[in-house]
């Protein structure tokens, strides 16, 4: 790499073009800045652009995830089912940029690998892997909690001979599964995607599994006329609904606890949520449903039962049911008819407990029960998640201060939006964000608007200097800290707790997200900007 003599200039910097790097490009350009957003892909879409695997869709509704800023989008557009598929969400992307003529402002092809702050000039210079530089007074990441692709450190995975990638680096150009002998290795949400329709037309297919994961079902459907007509008259009633609720999604807990009613009554309930679509067997259980292990353990069996019922081979079945975590306390996959891949004839399921994998071979997976012959291998292994795609950017802030070093044993955030050390700089999506724990683009709308609000303020006044104070900044890490301390999932290990199993430090646990709900966090970032952005330096 050989870096550019001539640094762009910009007033703003936007790394990412995904949904929240576009809406923030939106929102800068009605400020009248100059704008560059750096995007490692070939176009817009973020994660719809990079994980294109058979499957991939969306398990918030389709209706409750676009973009609710255009009153014209919303009506101009229409999903064609309940929970979109990837292809029709990356024509939706594709749809909002030509409507605003946002790629002008784009630069494609570009990964940036450092950003730092010059303290003399008040302003950020990134530079990109081709040398490509560019200088701004503010700096905005939108790189997503979900962006950076983790692969196993298993021996001898470059021996193998047939196709192998990354469920997002899945293969662009058409590739062949009917009649090839197929691995999946993950069960996690991906992959409960990916396996049912996999083994529609793969010859065989042979799912690796470590830890299995509780999945609730999707029940998706396509969008009728009439339901159409519904939602576009009702998009107000529908994003009030989402701003009301806890993670940003149509459903929100039940206020009754799960002890409070009769057996008979939560077997009903838990049937009725069983029988609906989407995340209301999560999020709208029994409000206690994830800080009573009592309780969890009524939903927890619930779940097992439906798994051993769905599942004919009741061996297969105990291996499918997780024994390490309550039902919740990890992110839940939603599936469609992923427990009954495992009744065809063409499925097995490794155990990778009872056999764990010893290396990877030229022809297949080898295992300490024996060899697995493959001609594809797909690792489902999920991503290094939230910190991810910051700690592959050399972020220096003051004085050369790096954010990894500075985040090494957790991070440390203002709002989840701002780092003390690090002026101008705003982390959409960020760890401590309730963006990284919610219906992404309903809470990453407040995280755009509070950051063009908060930039809009700074030009008023002249100031051209913002910056987390280190005691606010440790206040709002103790109170992201505190409000999970009670919730069942910051006892599991997942990746809301940074649990990484390539990390250097795999003891660590640290909470990355906010769990106190999406209600409280915007309360609390309107409570600073009211009082003259609170807990900033300005200057």
């Amino acid at each position: 790499m050989s870096r550019t003599t001539h640094c762009e200039e910009h007033d703003a910097i936007v790394i990412g073009a995904g949904i929240s790097g576009l809406y923030q490009l939106y929102r800068l350009r009605e400020l009248g800045l100059r704008v560059r957003v750096f995007e490692a892909g070939s176009d817009v879409g973020g994660t719809w652009y990079w994980n294109r695997y058979p499957g991939a869709r969306f398990d918030s509704e389709s209706y409750s995830y676009g973009f609710s800023f255009s009153g014209e989008l919303l009506q101009e557009w229409e999903w064609s089912e309940h929970f979109s598929p990837q292809p029709e969400t990356l024509r939706y992307v594709n749809f909002v940029a030509d409507k605003f003529d946002l790629r002008r402002d784009i630069r494609f092809g570009t990964r940036i690998v450092r950003a730092s702050w010059d303290e003399a000039a008040l302003a950020w210079e990134v530079e990109a892997e081709d040398g490509h530089c560019a200088r701004a007074r503010w700096l905005i990441t939108a790189v997503g909690p979900l962006s950076v692709p983790q692969l196993p450190g298993i021996e001898g995975m470059a021996d193998f001979r047939g196709p192998s990638f990354h469920t997002s680096d899945w293969p662009r150009e058409p590739l062949e599964l009917a009649g090839r002998r197929v691995g999946v290795i993950g069960t996690g949400a991906t992959a409960v995607q990916l396996i049912p329709v996999v083994a529609e037309t793969a010859g065989h297919l042979t799912v690796f599994q470590r830890s299995p994961n509780w999945c609730a079902p999707l029940h998706n459907a396509p969008i009728d006329a009439g339901t159409q007509a519904r939602i576009k008259a009702g998009y107000d009633a529908i994003f009030a609904r989402c701003r009301a609720s806890h993670g940003g999604f149509i459903h929100d807990a039940d206020r009754r606890k799960a002890m409070e009613v009769s057996a008979e009554e939560r077997e009903a309930f838990y049937e009725k949520l069983y029988g609906e679509p989407g995340f209301g067997i999560w999020m709208g259980n029994f409000r206690d449903t994830f800080v009573d292990e009592a309780a969890n353990r009524t939903i927890s069996d619930f779940m097992a039962r439906k798994i051993r019922e769905r599942v004919r081979d009741p061996e297969t079945a105990e291996k499918l049911v997780p024994k390490d975590h309550g039902f919740g306390t990890r992110r839940v996959p939603m599936e469609t008819g992923y427990y009954e891949t495992y009744n065809r004839d063409n499925v097995r399921l490794v155990d990778l407990n009872e056999a764990p994998i010893e290396r990877i071979t030229p022809d297949g997976v080898l295992t300490s029960g024996g060899e697995h012959p493959l001609d594809i291998l797909v690792y489902a292994t999920g991503f290094d998640a939230v910190t991810g795609g910051f700690d592959r950017i050399d972020i220096r802030g003051r004085h050369g201060q790096s954010l990894k070093e500075k985040w090494a044993d957790g991070p440390k955030t203002l709002l989840g939006i701002q780092i003390s050390g690090f002026p101008n700089m705003f982390t959409l999506v960020g760890p401590h964000n309730a963006s990284s724990f919610c219906n992404i683009p309903r809470c990453s709308e407040q995280n755009v608007e509070w950051v063009a609000d908060c930039i809009r303020h700074m030009r008023e006044r002249g100031v051209n200097r913002m910056e987390a104070s280190e005691a606010a900044e440790a206040e709002w890490t103790e109170h992201v800290h505190e409000s999970a301390s009670r919730m069942l999932y910051t006892k599991v290990d997942s990746w809301f707790m940074g649990v990484n199993p390539n990390r250097a430090d795999k003891s660590r646990r640290i909470f990355l997200l906010y769990g106190a709900g999406a209600p409280l966090y915007r309360e609390k970032c309107e409570a600073s900007a009211a009082n003259g952005y609170e807990g900033f330096e300005l200057a």
